[in-house]
């Protein structure tokens, strides 16, 4: 798993060159995964943004360097974003459109038709049912994409009051789920770092900038401490569920053939 704060500022690479560095990361509030990759161009496209879609890495082999397979043409020639306001679900799928993607929020899995993304992809022609549900969707106005550089910085609370906030994301590089919310307790517990699934959330007021977890402060103080300069192993995450007595994601979910 990589950290968001990791991955920002990580070099975007194209096929034919270097396109610019991970600004931001948008993510949906309805599976917490991460849906674009937020780039500025810089001195390649100067004054531009691009969004680039998990579907296009070929692999995140580490922070520092994202590889894709599109090349600085399909970049460039590619639907931008509007800088001052969220995507909205016409501007996904022109872009969903443009690059043969299909569309993520339609399907079973977490992306759709797939429960990963990922490359050489060729997306199936639109059935009817499909474009039944996306002219609802666009009746329906902007879907739930939110940033993750501003939810960081939430405050955390438990059923019996506050208990930290937002530190970080813990990304799963296979599905771009984001498994956890890392969070610093400082004002309540000095120095400890402890990890909480988006699915123990019951609620998040965006406009309070709050995240309302189905977790006592006793299970926080107790649960297995989570530190940052650790990879975290599978280990952790059994202990973790565990001991909360909650369903584990990676027995219930589709997981990659090797």
């Amino acid at each position: 798993m990589r950290t968001a704060g990791e991955l920002k500022g990580g070099t975007i690479e194209a096929m034919d060159g270097d396109i610019g560095s991970v600004q931001d990361l948008y993510f949906d509030d309805r599976t917490w995964t991460v849906r674009y990759v937020v780039v500025d161009t810089g001195a390649w496209l100067p004054g531009r943004q691009v969004l680039i879609s998990p579907f296009a890495f070929q692999a995140v082999p580490g922070a520092s360097r994202l590889r894709t397979s599109l090349t600085k043409k399909q970049i460039e020639n590619s639907p931008s974003p509007d800088s001052d306001r969220p995507v909205n679900r016409q501007r996904e799928v022109e872009f969903s459109r443009y690059y043969s993607y299909p569309y993520y929020w339609v399907g079973p899995y977490r992306w759709g038709s797939l429960a990963y993304p990922g490359l050489p992809l060729e997306a199936p022609p639109p059935s009817p049912v499909d474009e039944e549900m996306l002219a609802r969707e666009l009746e329906g106005g902007d879907p739930n994409l939110r940033s993750a550089r501003d939810v960081m910085g939430y405050y955390i609370n438990a059923t019996d009051g506050d208990i930290g906030h937002v530190e970080d994301f813990l990304i799963d590089d296979e599905t771009w789920a984001i498994r956890y919310i890392i969070v610093d307790t400082r004002n309540w517990l000095p120095g400890r770092r402890v990890l909480v699934s988006p699915e123990w959330i019951k609620e998040v007021s965006w406009q309070d900038s709050k995240v309302y977890v189905d977790l006592s402060k006793r299970h926080i103080e107790a649960a297995p401490e989570f530190d940052p300069s650790m990879p975290l192993d599978r280990e952790h995450e059994e202990r973790l569920y565990d001991y909360l007595g909650r369903s584990k994601y990676w027995e219930r979910e589709p997981r990659r053939k090797a």
